[in-house]
């Protein structure tokens, strides 16, 4: 809901071409191509992308433009092709920096002059946080987790427990800022997507209840540029501009 919320107040309007890249199964990329965009999604799984384009064909909503399996670090789009780039998952599942510098290079390199990035980064608290909201903070194995994502962002994790993630890099707000700028954007904001919303501990009865669902979001729009309060949302959001 925010990460479209973002979104909107910030892509160009459609019929924009955005690249979707590290689009998963189109979850946002139907979205876009239902309000008028031009969608090509890009995703490093085959399954993905074969699931992506079942849906496009079997016309669940407006198709998308292209789904192709591609890594985010070399994109088969020609320069300044594209008005929007959406990154909503290669910055953190891309733990070398100097892997997150190229797919930002490739980013930049397929946007137009004046076209918007949209980059997501996980928060590099959040998994202390979510620790302390879900009791996994109780055993060792996550502490030592935790330790080490506090540190220097790298989250491993070793005990093949699926509730404690995968190997990702979490980002500090400011480490966040400096690599969208350092790829050469101009950089309008980073904001928190979900906000402090996300550690009520009966997150779904609040979601189903459209008063209280209000409130969590109102929170979350209120507190999204809050310097002090970034990193207590899970997720952060780059915006910004070539």
């Amino acid at each position: 809901e925010r990460a479209r919320e973002l979104a909107t107040r910030f892509l160009p309007g459609p019929p924009a071409v955005v690249y979707d890249i590290g689009g998963g199964t189109g979850v946002h990329g139907f979205w876009l191509a239902g309000q008028g965009y031009e969608v090509r999604l890009l995703d490093i799984v085959p399954l993905h992308i074969e699931l992506a384009k079942k849906a496009s064909a079997a016309g669940q909503g407006k198709p998308l433009k292209e789904a192709v399996v591609g890594d985010a670090r070399t994109l088969p789009w020609a320069d300044g092709s594209a008005d929007a780039v959406l990154f909503f998952g290669p910055l953190y599942h891309l733990t070398g920096r100097e892997d997150r510098a190229r797919a930002l290079g490739e980013a930049r390199r397929v946007l137009k002059p004046g076209g918007v990035l949209l980059a997501a980064g996980i928060s590099r608290f959040a998994s202390a946080l979510d620790g302390v909201r879900a009791g996994y903070l109780a055993d060792p194995a996550f502490a030592a987790i935790v330790e080490r994502d506090l540190t220097d962002g790298q989250h491993r994790n070793p005990t093949g427990k699926p509730e404690y993630f995968m190997e990702t890099f979490f980002h500090h707000p400011d480490e966040l800022r400096d690599e969208v700028a350092q790829a050469g954007f101009m950089v309008t904001g980073i904001f928190g997507i979900e906000g402090p919303g996300w550690l009520v501990h009966d997150f779904d009865d609040w979601w189903k209840d459209p008063e209280r669902r209000a409130r969590l979001l109102a929170l979350a729009r209120r507190l999204e540029s809050e310097p002090s309060l970034l990193g207590l949302s899970a997720h952060l959001m780059a915006a910004a501009r070539v």
